[in-house]
């Protein structure tokens, strides 16, 4: 077992851009989930279910279930775990020689539909459970869906363009460490720290000021990192 953790964090892709969560802890959780999942003869897909089941459980529990404190550490706990086999299914690929285009579909499509599909989730809890006292604030969840979904597609088209013309990806390895400040500096984007937001549901006011401000924080990096993908891919080679 200890071999096998060792090898998963020789074979780790870079973190440039990272945010502190998904890079500091996230990661780490999924190499230990990588390494046991090895030794229970595991594919890198039904790692992907895994995930896949965690994050949908939380999702349904949000939308179904009156807020409350065992609520949000439910929703929270479901969604870390998710998040956790999410970083494992690739490692685990890795670490069997390669993942396959179906296995890496397969993984993306998940990222896809829990991305916006979460926040639809507050905005069903949000009305249906009064957590706002003005239909003005509904938007929220609803301007978090657009922005979380837009986010994601330009990171996977960013990565997909670079590859294509020959230019370093984030995911590349490279000799220079990342910047830990940075990682720092964009935790409010990290998925990773919206799932423990969900904590606070038993607290609504508290949760959705939390909410709103990772949802600002995440509309106010998607405006810069827009700008500065254009300028990136219009250096790109033809």
């Amino acid at each position: 077992m200890r071999e096998t953790v060792r090898r998963l964090g020789a074979a780790q892709k870079g973190a440039t851009g990272a945010p502190a969560y998904s890079r500091f802890v996230n990661r780490k959780l999924g190499r230990l989930l990588a390494a046991l999942a090895f030794h229970a003869r595991l594919t890198p897909n039904a790692v992907t279910g895994i995930s896949a089941a965690f994050t949908t459980t939380a999702i349904v529990l949000l939308a179904v279930v009156e807020s409350s404190w065992a609520l949000g550490i439910a929703v929270s706990a479901c969604l870390a775990v998710g998040y956790a086999f999410d970083a494992a299914d690739g490692q685990l690929a890795r670490l069997r020689g390669g993942g396959s285009p179906a296995g890496e579909w397969l993984d993306h499509m998940v990222d896809a539909a829990k991305t916006s599909s979460l926040h639809l989730a507050v905005l069903i809890a949000a009305y249906r459970f009064e957590i706002v006292d003005h239909a003005g604030w509904l938007l929220v969840p609803l301007g978090y869906a657009v922005v979380a979904a837009v986010l994601f597609f330009g990171t996977m088209l960013n990565e997909a363009l670079r590859e294509r013309h020959g230019a370093p990806t984030r995911a590349a390895r490279t000799a220079e460490r990342p910047s830990v400040l940075r990682s720092l500096v964009v935790a409010p984007t990290d998925y990773g720290v919206l799932c423990w937001v969900f904590v606070l549901l038993g607290a609504p006011t508290v949760f959705f000021s939390a909410y709103a401000f990772l949802f600002a924080a995440t509309a106010g990096y998607l405006l810069l990192a827009c700008a500065k993908w254009f300028h990136e891919i219009g250096r790109l080679p033809r």
